[in-house]
């Protein structure tokens, strides 16, 4: 006789216990899931300050500083939103050819998600997917400024995460220790 592996997780038919429940009499959980609602442009802002002249022709590659911030709001009702904000700016000298400051937001239902695991998620997995398109709004900008297109390379959220944290640690006031 065929087993059919289709639609209850590879188990042969007939061995999950009455009601759903798991053989062995523990219930299933729910599938934990990261949505997004939606995504859009909260705030966008290039300036050129220089221009024309900031777009003639320069002997050497503008230094271009970058800063991200992610922004998580409240959880209510299971939906947060999380705000990516990418400020960069092209400089020659002490000059500013351009600025650009977006703030990328997406709406995201948290379902089933335990509480430990909420931070990590918004600070990292949500920035991770706001990303390239933060980075393709950029990009858009400044070359409709007249610029080239600035191609941010790909950021570790992960890494910022960390860092975020062991700063918080550091920033933390020591509890005072008991001496004998």
């Amino acid at each position: 006789m065929a087993e059919d592996n289709g639609s209850n997780g590879g188990q042969p038919a007939g061995n999950a216990a009455p009601g759903g429940a798991a053989p062995g009499g523990a219930a299933q959980q729910a599938p934990q899931n990261l949505g997004v609602l939606a995504q859009y442009v909260k705030d966008l802002s290039f300036e050129s300050p220089g221009a024309p002249q900031s777009l003639r022709e320069r002997g050497a590659a503008p230094a271009i500083n970058i800063t991200i911030d992610v922004q998580p709001g409240p959880v209510t009702n299971n939906e947060v939103e999380v705000e990516l904000k990418v400020e960069a700016q092209a400089q020659a000298g002490e000059k500013v050819l351009f600025a650009i400051e977006l703030s990328y937001c997406g709406l995201f239902r948290l379902t089933n998600i335990p509480p430990e695991a909420v931070q990590p998620i918004l600070r990292i997995e949500c920035p991770r997917l706001l990303f390239p398109f933060a980075r393709q709004i950029l990009a858009d900008a400044s070359r409709n400024g007249g610029f080239p297109p600035l191609l941010i390379d790909p950021i570790d959220f992960l890494a910022l995460y960390r860092q975020r944290l062991a700063q918080a640690q550091q920033a933390a006031p020591k509890p005072p220790t008991e001496t004998a």
